[in-house]
């Protein structure tokens, strides 16, 4: 077995030691610790960066239920496309009730980007585009276990919703509960998704080995986040934008 890219010498034994791990990948490799998310928690970025942090974040956002699709596919276990189907309607809603696609879009409203061009994806950044198609390919040809397993970064979301919220209230005049309101429902949703898929990995990953699948399908998706941000700052922070990339109209606004 090769050795877990979280430190030498982890050991995957029981289920119990495969939480600890799962949890490990989430203290240190979670993108709540990425400097842009400090950036845009504290008030330190201007209006024009905060747009082009949730119009590429809808891409993503926009996905996520093409993913979970995929998921389902992969089981033909009934009860288990029962359980995950619930994830496609959080975010793609249902006849008369809003998801959370709807509610990311009433984010990017309220911050002044056009709807349309939002959904149209046309200004994202290339490697957004690029890490996003990742995940889904991944769901689709990786093991039902670590497409399960790749989404629990679920676990550690909570936290970073708190912390948006309130960061983001406390710092921009530009923001107001109502086109925060994506992030307070997930407070919710989280925990339980993230519950259902620990205990899955728990009970499924019943050898070391597809226990370092699980971790290493994390760290995967760790990544996938984290490199939606350092694009994000590469671009807006730096001001390295790629061509046919979103430009905001003000170089500089101070919320």
């Amino acid at each position: 077995m090769t050795a877990l890219s979280i430190g030498k010498g982890v050991s995957l034994n029981s289920a119990a030691e495969l939480e600890a791990a799962l949890r490990q990948i989430g203290a240190t490799r979670y993108h709540s610790l990425h400097p842009f998310h400090r950036l845009l928690h504290g008030g330190k970025l201007n209006k024009g960066q905060v747009q082009a942090w949730a119009l590429n974040r809808y891409y993503y956002q926009s996905t996520i239920p093409i993913k979970d699709a995929v998921v389902i596919s992969r089981f033909r276990d009934r009860a288990i496309r029962q359980e995950w189907r619930h994830r496609i309607e959080d975010h793609d809603g249902e006849a008369g009730s809003e998801g959370g696609i709807e509610r990311w879009l009433k984010l990017t409203e309220g911050l002044g980007l056009d709807t349309a061009y939002v959904e149209s994806t046309e200004g994202i950044l290339p490697a957004t585009r690029f890490a996003v198609e990742a995940y889904v390919h991944f769901c689709r040809d990786r093991t039902p276990l670590e497409a399960i397993a790749s989404s629990l970064t679920e676990l550690f979301a909570p936290n970073l919703h708190e912390e948006r919220i309130s960061g983001m209230l406390k710092h921009y005049d530009f923001v107001n509960p109502d086109i925060m309101s994506y992030f307070s429902r997930r407070l919710q949703q989280a925990p339980r998704d993230a519950g259902f898929a620990l205990a899955y990995v728990r009970e499924h990953a019943t050898t070391p080995a597809e226990r370092e699948a699980v971790c290493n399908a994390l760290i995967f998706k760790t990544n996938v986040l984290w490199v939606q941000l350092d694009a994000l700052y590469h671009a807006y922070v730096e001001g390295h934008v790629p061509p046919g990339a979103f430009v905001p109209k003000e170089s500089r606004e101070e919320g």
